[in-house]
């Protein structure tokens, strides 16, 4: 493959960045995988940003928002992403804001009811454990989950 010029490079960055929200370190390992020299890379982003196509505080509640609703993450699963993408903290807490707190409680409790439910566990004690250690992997404070899970099994 070719290594495209800084022209084509940011057009094609552009393109990439116009299909769905990007971080920052996306766009820089695109352009790395696109064999854009490194000391173009930066220009090219810096651009990008000026042009709004790149927004960082867009794309995290963008992400925040949609991890939670689609996929059902909690807020520290959401957090660790965000942070594994290398977006920064003051943009990572803007995207935690994003999603509303009683949406946020409502769809924890709806999940563990659900799961609760789904659990084939005869023994009560093994069945909360299973499902709190589901929901402590997806990413939600292990007081939030036993709160729900006091509702969902009837205590």
């Amino acid at each position: 493959m070719l290594r495209p010029t800084t022209t084509e490079a940011l057009t094609k960055a552009r393109a990439y960045c116009a299909r769905q929200e990007r971080c920052q370190q996306e766009v820089r390992d695109k352009l790395f995988a696109w064999q854009v020299p490194a000391r173009e890379i930066e220009p090219i982003i810096a651009q990008l940003i000026g042009e709004g196509f790149l927004n960082e505080a867009r794309f995290a509640e963008h992400f925040a928002v949609s991890k939670f609703r689609q996929k059902g993450w909690g807020l520290r699963r959401i957090e660790q992403a965000l942070r594994q993408r290398q977006v920064s903290e003051a943009c990572i807490r803007l995207g935690l804001r994003a999603i509303e707190q009683d949406e946020y409680q409502a769809g924890l409790m709806l999940a563990v009811a659900r799961r609760w439910e789904r659990t084939r566990e005869p023994d009560p004690r093994l069945k909360y454990q299973k499902v709190m250690r589901y929901f402590l992997g997806r990413g939600y404070a292990a007081d939030a989950v036993e709160k729900a899970l006091r509702a969902a099994a009837g205590d």
